[in-house]
């Protein structure tokens, strides 16, 4: 009897450990937002509760979490003196409050992305006013380094608004962290670099340099398949997903589709995506006139998308989204009228359902998850 009741306690702790973890939202500071929040996210209720903020951060616009989970890093999407700056913070998972380590300038202006290893040794930031790349080493303490390595790209492309310029816009390393692929919105590339973590300059020349972007797209964010053999590439200025294969840093095109309706006539303003974890769908989120979360079935054999649904966002400006690590749920950043909305997954359909719970936050950028101890 006391054996079972162990088990009993057991499974239930186990069971609470995989249903909570923490929330963290990055923000602009150009209004009422103190930087960085921290919430406790529940993934069975999809209910979300304060826990703590930053005092002042300036503009903590993307973060990443260290595989540790007691570091978290911010760019600051600001312009001083010619440069942006990366923000490493200590995160005490007991109470959930994150503390100030140390600061380092991020190369060039206005830093929009920064990824981190998965041995939290190296950070890789994107500067998009800076149209630029920088590599920091991760210190013992979890402090960032100054870089040592910094890349600025040279192009533009045929939107004169927009695409005057490179601007890099995000860095996302391959699964086996052999590459680093740059989407370059103003140069209609996504430039792939051979990544060495055990030398100084860790970027190096790939034997292919780039992906092509079909013109005035606007290549922003990237999202590989579970299974490592696709990539997704949204672009902001056409509204489009483009589709390639993938094998050891080289690629190939296999299709693009539109994130709106064929009816859709305003101008696109595409951002984020994401991948379930399964693999099975995919989802583009649209701004501008849209507000929507665009969902994608995906053909596990070929790589390929087919529209099944369009969500709209409850708000304005949905700048980010993420599916919590359950899946159970999409979580959605609308940066103009400052929620973040939480919706209901069905992961059979793929669609989803809002669930009336919304959280007020000032101008959020930026999801990331961590599961709690």
């Amino acid at each position: 009897m006391r054996f079972k009741l162990l088990l009993v306690f057991l499974l239930i702790g186990v069971f609470s450990f995989a249903q909570d973890f923490y929330l963290f939202v990055g923000t602009y500071t150009s209004g009422n937002s103190k930087g960085i929040y921290v919430y406790h996210f529940n993934s069975l209720t999809g209910n979300a509760e304060w826990v703590s903020n930053t005092d002042h951060a300036d503009n903590p616009s993307f973060l990443t979490v260290a595989p540790d989970g007691k570091h978290l890093y911010a760019v600051n999407e600001v312009n001083k003196n010619g440069t942006g700056l990366v923000t490493a913070y200590t995160f005490d998972p007991i109470n959930g409050t994150l503390s100030f380590l140390n600061q380092q300038s991020s190369g060039s202006q206005d830093p929009c992305h920064i990824s981190i290893t998965k041995d939290g040794r190296w950070l890789l930031v994107a500067n998009y006013s800076g149209g630029s790349l920088a590599s920091f080493p991760v210190e013992p303490n979890g402090a960032v380094h100054s870089f040592t390595q910094h890349i600025i790209h040279e192009g533009k492309s045929i939107n004169e608004q927009r695409q005057e310029k490179a601007h890099v816009h995000s860095v996302f390393f391959s699964p086996d962290e052999k590459f680093l692929l740059t989407p370059d919105l103003g140069m209609d590339k996504v430039n792939i670099y051979r990544f060495d973590p055990n030398i100084n300059s860790p970027l190096q020349n790939a034997a292919q340099k780039f992906i092509s972007i079909a013109p005035g797209s606007g290549p922003r964010h990237l999202e590989f398949s579970p299974s490592g053999k696709f990539i997704y590439i949204i672009e902001e200025l056409s509204g489009t997903v483009s589709v390639h294969s993938y094998h050891n840093g080289s690629t190939k095109f296999i299709q693009r589709i539109a994130t709106h309706p064929s009816d859709f006539n305003g101008q696109p303003g595409s951002a984020d995506i994401h991948i379930s974890q399964d693999g099975k769908f995919l989802y583009a989120s649209n701004r501008a006139k849209e507000n929507n979360i665009a969902i994608f079935s995906i053909d596990q054999n070929k790589g390929t998308l087919t529209p099944i649904g369009y969500e709209p966002t409850k708000g304005e400006g949905p700048r980010n989204f993420s599916i919590d690590p359950s899946g159970n749920f999409l979580l959605v950043a609308n940066q103009i009228t400052s929620t973040v909305e939480i919706f209901k997954r069905d992961k059979n359909s793929g669609l989803l359902n809002h669930t009336g719970k919304s959280l007020s936050i000032p101008n959020p950028v930026c999801l990331k998850f961590l599961a709690k101890n």
